[in-house]
């Protein structure tokens, strides 16, 4: 009998539903290519964050994507695929909507499991305050500076305050110029199931004009009993309103 994965799988995504002036970086030291981040508290890098994130959330003002989802699940005499590819819109009077486009593989996946993700998307979506990363959900401690994508960043290390299923422990990247949250690499900070032995999250943004925006997750889940969960989902090119951010 093949063992149904799509409990492991559901619990899995959860981890998905999981985004002022900035001072002059001084010159970078001889032989680096690369500017050296302005020395910053912690403190200071998480309101820096806070500041720009408003200002992008106030001068965004619509965007649209095609994204594409991928389900692989392997062992546990189970091997199921499934792929959805799914539009997605904002605005902000209605915030974030979803419509599939098509959907290939195993139909149980895709609406068990791949309809459930961009659920708990729009879920998360309805209460920014609750998954914004923000002193007010996690305690954050600087662990040095690095380079992602070329740009300069801060490494810092996040632990949530209190456990939920749309928060992480681990390793954010700060763009050191914008104050975005560049690249993650987490641990979910709530448990999805007893049957998860292990789950990880790697995530990238990118930058669409003066904004960012997610570029690609793969969250891949251990399960006890054998076996391996991984979705991965490429959020596609954005098509954003002309709108620039105030200098």
């Amino acid at each position: 009998m093949t063992f149904p994965p799509g409990r492991f799988l559901t619990a899995a995504l959860l981890l998905v539903a999981v985004s002022a002036a900035t001072p002059s970086a001084p010159a970078a030291p001889a032989g680096s290519d690369t500017p050296v981040p302005p020395s910053l508290t912690s403190a200071q890098i998480v309101e820096q964050m806070r500041l720009h994130n408003d200002a992008r959330t106030r001068a965004l003002k619509h965007w649209k994507a095609l994204r594409h989802y991928k389900v692989e699940y392997r062992g546990f005499n189970a091997d199921v695929t499934a792929a959805m590819e799914v539009e997605a819109e904002y605005d902000p009077d209605s915030g974030k909507t979803f419509r599939i486009v098509s959907q290939t593989g195993s139909k149980f996946i895709c609406d068990k499991v791949i309809k459930r993700a961009v659920e708990s998307e729009r879920e998360a979506s309805l209460d920014k305050g609750a998954t914004a990363i923000t002193s007010a959900n996690y305690t954050f401690r600087l662990e040095g500076t690095d380079t992602f994508a070329g740009r300069p960043s801060y490494v810092l290390s996040v632990e949530p305050i209190a456990p939920s299923k749309f928060l992480y422990r681990g390793k954010i990247w700060v763009d050191a110029a914008d104050f975005a949250v560049a690249k993650i690499e987490a641990q979910p900070a709530k448990n999805p199931s007893f049957l998860i032995s292990q789950a990880l999250i790697h995530y990238t943004s990118a930058k669409t004009g003066d904004f960012w925006f997610p570029q690609f997750n793969r969250s891949e889940s251990k399960v006890r009993i054998g076996g391996t969960a991984v979705l991965t989902i490429d959020y596609g090119a954005y098509q954003v309103s002309p709108m620039t951010l105030p200098r």
